[in-house]
C-alpha cells in the first residue's frame, strides 16, 4: 500500500491532521480524500488509503509502533528519540527501522496513549507509569523531564502465562532449577523474584503461581497488572495514581 514519505507528504498529512480535528471526522477514505481535496490535492486512491492507514494508526492505535507490538517475539518497545526505536527479542535491544516524523510525533502518541489509560501526562504532569486497554505496560516521560524527546516504553503482555515446564525446555530456568523453586512451594517458603529490565522476573512469578494448589486465593497487588497465573481463584489489584490534590 502506498503511503505519502517525504516533506511534501508529512506536511500533507499535517493539513490532513488538523482538517480531520477541526470537523471532528473519522479519518476514513472518504474524509481523508476529500481533506485532501480541500488542500487542493487530488490522489490516487492507493495513496488516499495509505493516508487513511496512516493517520488512523496515529490516531487510534500505535502509529509507527503498532507492526512491532504485533510481532509475537517481541516483549519490549522503547523509544528515545523519533529515529531511536529500539525492541528487545529476548537478546538483548534491537535498533528498528521505524521512524517518527519529528519529536512532537512521539509526544502526541505517548499523550494519546496516556488518555487511553486514563491517566494525565502534560507539562504539569510529565510522565505517566500505566496499563493499556489490552494489557501493554505504558511508561513515558516528557521534555524537560527527558531531555530532548519523549521517552517512550511499552512492555508487552502476552496473552498466556508460560508453565514452569516451558522455561526449563527454553532453559530460562537451568536443569534441576524447577525441582528447587518447586520445593519452595511445597514449603510456603517466601522469596525474592529479582533482576533487571526484561530478564523474565514476570514470566518466571507468573509461572510459579500456576503452580499454587487450585484450593489456595492468590491475591495479586501491582503497580500495573501484568501477572497472569493460570489459576482458578486469583484477585487482581492494581495501584492508582493520587489525584490532582494529591489524595489517592
Amino acid at each position: 500500500m502506498s503511503t505519502l514519505a517525504g516533506l511534501e507528504g508529512a506536511e500533507l498529512l499535517d493539513g490532513v491532521r488538523r482538517w480531520l480535528a477541526e470537523s471532528g471526522a473519522e479519518p476514513t477514505p472518504a474524509r481523508v480524500a476529500q481533506a485532501l481535496r480541500e488542500q487542493g490535492r487530488v490522489l490516487g486512491d492507493a495513496e488516499v488509503l495509505g493516508a487513511a492507514t496512516q493517520l488512523r494508526s496515529e490516531l487510534v492505535g500505535s502509529g509507527p509502533l503498532e507492526p512491532l507490538l504485533a510481532d509475537p517475539s517481541v516483549t519490549d518497545v522503547l523509544v528515545s528519540a523519533p529515529d531511536r526505536v529500539w525492541v528487545d527479542r529476548g537478546g538483548g535491544l534491537e535498533l528498528t527501522p521505524v521512524r517518527f516524523p519529528d519529536a512532537a510525533a512521539v509526544r502526541r502518541l505517548a499523550q494519546r496513549l496516556a488518555a487511553v489509560a486514563g491517566r494525565r501526562l502534560d507539562d504539569a504532569r510529565p510522565w505517566a507509569d500505566a496499563r493499556l486497554p489490552d494489557g501493554t505496560r505504558l511508561h513515558a516521560v516528557l521534555p524537560p523531564v527527558a531531555v530532548g524527546c519523549t521517552c517512550l516504553s511499552l512492555r508487552v503482555v502476552r496473552p498466556r502465562a508460560f508453565t514452569l515446564g516451558e522455561l526449563v525446555a527454553a532453559g530460562t530456568v537451568p536443569p534441576g532449577g524447577d525441582r528447587v523453586l518447586r520445593a519452595l512451594l511445597d514449603a510456603r517458603l517466601s522469596f525474592l523474584v529479582s533482576g533487571g529490565t526484561g530478564s523474565g522476573k514476570t514470566t518466571l512469578l507468573s509461572a510459579l503461581l500456576g503452580l499454587v494448589g487450585p484450593d489456595e486465593r492468590i491475591v495479586l497487588a501491582e503497580d500495573s497488572a501484568e501477572l497472569r497465573p493460570d489459576h482458578p481463584h486469583v484477585v487482581r489489584l492494581e495501584t492508582r495514581p493520587a489525584n490532582q490534590e494529591g489524595a489517592g
